[in-house]
């Protein structure tokens, strides 16, 4: 049987009660598609320890975590700690940490799941977006003087290399290619920020020489926000940087339905480190404790996590689980349209395995 070594970090809110309802689901794929076990190991990093120990993660917690095959993360964040504190000091300094500058986010509508979007449903929105991970606007780059005077003065650097870009566009390039479309859209503002993003459209433009196969489009990133929004169907895979892919998926979660059902990979596609799988939902503390958490963005996220550990029947199984889940309507969370209770997710999912 193949074993699968997996960290598993809950962190805050409700990152605690969804990350066990996905190990319990995990463990019903298992029974279900045999072959394979994920052997979980748990670690209380988060707020919580940062309240105890005064640090979000041990100093060696990446070497700690170095030898797991993945990572399950749940979310991190806590409304009495400031917010870059708590995301530097757990998720960006693992992403950093174990290089996994292939931020992966597909979105879809599910049938069943109401969009905001008028007369949209299942099949209109199908998107994959590959957001740079490492660098650019949160590469930690800059700081702070004459603090507490009139001429304090703060700068944030936004850092892109070659080497970065490049790499990350390949990425996209090839799942592009994948996919049936074979249609990537690129997005930048390099009408106003002149250098970073006239390099990122300079380098799209050379890799997809590579990549004949491949229709590229290029777009402005406010512009793309009201392409998601009008046009839904003329995009399919979408590539852009840090900060940009970071807005526009939270977007695209919100018009599929909800961010309870947006996953997230953290890739270190060369498969040097472990890499992170998550929902993009975020602590949700106003929610926290009372059982109503969506679970299936966890769901979606451990279907990746199967994906990229070559368990393709699995991952398989998962999203048909959760596409008939939705298709029924009879165990939705609140918001997807719902009353159920994320125990009962759980459990239909678990039954929707067949």
């Amino acid at each position: 049987m193949r074993t699968h070594r997996i960290a598993v970090v809950p962190g805050d809110g409700i990152g605690k009660e969804v990350v066990p309802e996905g190990l319990r689901l995990l463990a019903a794929v298992e029974k279900k598609v045999g072959g394979f076990h994920c052997e979980p190991t748990r670690f209380p990093w988060g707020s919580d320890y940062y309240r105890a120990h005064g640090v979000m993660m041990p100093e060696d917690g990446n070497a700690t975590l170095k030898p797991f095959d993945a990572i399950l993360f749940g979310a991190v964040g806590d409304p009495e700690l400031p917010d870059h504190l708590t995301l530097w000091g757990l998720r960006l300094k693992i992403c950093q940490g174990f290089d996994q500058y292939a931020n992966v986010r597909p979105t879809r509508i599910f049938p069943g799941v109401p969009s905001p979007l008028a007369g949209r449903g299942a099949g209109d929105i199908d998107w994959v977006i590959v957001r740079e991970n490492t660098e650019g606007e949160y590469s930690g780059v800059g700081g702070r003087a004459h603090r507490g005077l009139p001429i304090e003065v703060a700068m944030e650097t936004s850092v892109f290399t070659r080497a970065g870009v490049e790499r990350v566009m390949r990425f996209a390039f090839r799942l592009a290619e994948s996919r049936p479309r074979k249609h990537l859209t690129v997005i930048t503002k390099s009408n106003a920020q002149r250098h970073g993003m006239v390099m990122w459209d300079e380098i799209a433009a050379d890799i997809a020489k590579e990549f004949p196969a491949v229709t590229v489009r290029k777009l402005l990133v406010d512009a793309a926000t009201t392409v998601m929004v009008k046009d839904p169907r003329s995009l399919d895979t979408i590539v852009a940087t840090n900060l940009h892919a970071d807005i526009l998926s939270d977007l695209a979660g919100a018009l599929a339905g909800s961010l309870g059902i947006a996953p997230t990979a953290n890739l270190n596609p060369e498969r040097q480190f472990p890499s992170m799988f998550e929902p993009i939902h975020g602590s949700a503390f106003d929610i926290m404790g009372k059982g109503v958490a969506n679970p299936i963005a966890t769901f979606w996220t451990v279907a990746m996590m199967l994906e990229h550990l070559g368990e393709q029947a699995g991952a398989d199984a998962i999203m048909r689980a959760i596409e008939r889940v939705c298709a029924e309507g009879k165990f939705l969370p609140a918001d997807i349209g719902g009353k159920a209770r994320m125990a009962e997710t759980t459990d239909a999912t678990i039954s929707a395995l067949g």
